[in-house]
């Protein structure tokens, strides 16, 4: 890494944590926005984690671990997921153990399938690996070691274009301490290499976001542009093992630089989640389960360049428990849901380089 760069890397975590959160109004839509209907709650029958799932044709696909292995399933509704068998198309070997979500990637620029994934010890030596394929069900060859900066603890990570540039984004620490998860993002000369130096774009120093800690939670990044062509990374904060689990949004500013963390703004507290006191004003807590997040938006072939207009509700799928059950990793389960832009909506803050507010388009989510 460029030694700027890493002064820059090294500073930030200082810089960031004397922000404070301001308080907003709630958001006000344009007069011709509606609010959507609610999407009746859909349980699916997979009991697992971090589900990943595109649309291919008329064929979705999704892509899950138990741990050890990779499955993937089809079908032609996102409900009947559910209930079509899954297919075994990777078995790790015994020195790749800990298997954490799978994310299923289709690549605009090589038309191939890709699956990024983490593996290790469970502990400090998780890190991130890509399998690839024609076919997004199966056919996967022995996945390699992706040699990401700095070569840090590394998890969910997910491949996107953006600008006609290639980049990869991921949850990760700053040192080899578990301290706290940050996201970084880095431009990728290919589907599996990245080049230059990572960079960061958000850490968990939000006070919504340090209600579970130890360690502090930014994870789950995925990527999807707005009606106006602005890029987003909804990502998951607080721990998974709490039902203070929830979504948040990274908002980058119109004619912004992904890899300048001044160019991105933080919604102000969740916009999927369980918990009122940790929603940004304007937002309300899900009726039926507890602690979503880790979700995938439902994009035809995962390509964010085909992100939905405003106006109307599409679909992604999420984990959470539902209410009334003792919340536990394993008792996490699959629900396919609903999301709509929702305009006019200001993310603020009260430090960093730039303009303290930006006023754009935000996502409301429906279980």
């Amino acid at each position: 890494m460029p030694k700027v760069q890493l002064v820059l890397t090294l500073l930030f975590p200082l810089v960031v944590a004397a922000c404070a959160e301001t308080p907003l109004t709630p958001p006000t839509p344009p007069h011709s926005q509606q609010a959507p209907w609610l999407t009746p709650q859909a349980q699916t029958s997979i009991r697992n984690a971090d589900p990943s799932v595109i649309r291919v044709g008329s064929t979705y696909y999704s892509v899950e671990s138990d741990g050890t292995n990779i499955y993937s399933r089809a079908a032609t509704s996102l409900n009947g997921l559910g209930s079509s068998g899954r297919t075994l198309i990777w078995s790790s070997p015994k020195n790749m153990p800990n298997l954490w979500a799978p994310e299923l990637v289709r690549d605009p620029g090589t038309g191939r399938y890709y699956i990024y994934f983490a593996s290790g010890n469970g502990g400090s030596g998780q890190r991130t690996y890509v399998t690839e394929s024609g076919s997004p069900g199966s056919g996967y060859n022995t996945p390699v070691l992706m040699n990401l900066p700095d070569g840090k603890w590394a998890i969910d990570g997910i491949s996107f274009f953006f600008n006609n540039q290639r980049y990869f984004v991921w949850s990760g620490w700053a040192g080899d301490t578990n301290v706290e998860q940050n996201l970084y993002i880095a431009a990728m000369s290919s589907p599996t290499t990245t080049t230059g130096g990572r960079s960061i774009i958000s850490q968990p120093r939000e006070g919504w976001e340090r209600v579970i800690g130890n360690p502090y939670i930014n994870e789950g990044p995925q990527p999807i542009k707005d009606p106006n062509g602005q890029l987003h990374l909804v990502y998951s904060a607080n721990g998974s093992w709490s039902d203070q689990y929830c979504l948040a949004d990274l908002r980058l500013r119109s004619g912004g630089n992904p890899a300048n963390v001044w160019d991105w703004y933080k919604s102000n507290g969740c916009l999927f989640g369980s918990n009122r006191n940790t929603l940004m004003s304007g937002w309300d807590p899900t009726l039926n389960v507890n602690g979503p997040g880790h979700h995938s938006f439902v994009l035809l072939n995962g390509d964010i360049g085909t992100s939905p207009p405003s106006g109307s509700n599409f679909p992604m799928m999420y984990h959470a428990v539902p209410k009334g059950t003792t919340y536990s990793w394993g008792n996490r389960i699959w629900y396919s849901g609903s999301f709509t832009w929702w305009g006019n909506t200001t993310y603020s803050r009260s430090c960093c380089n730039g303009p303290n507010t930006e006023t754009g388009w935000s996502l409301k989510f429906f279980e």
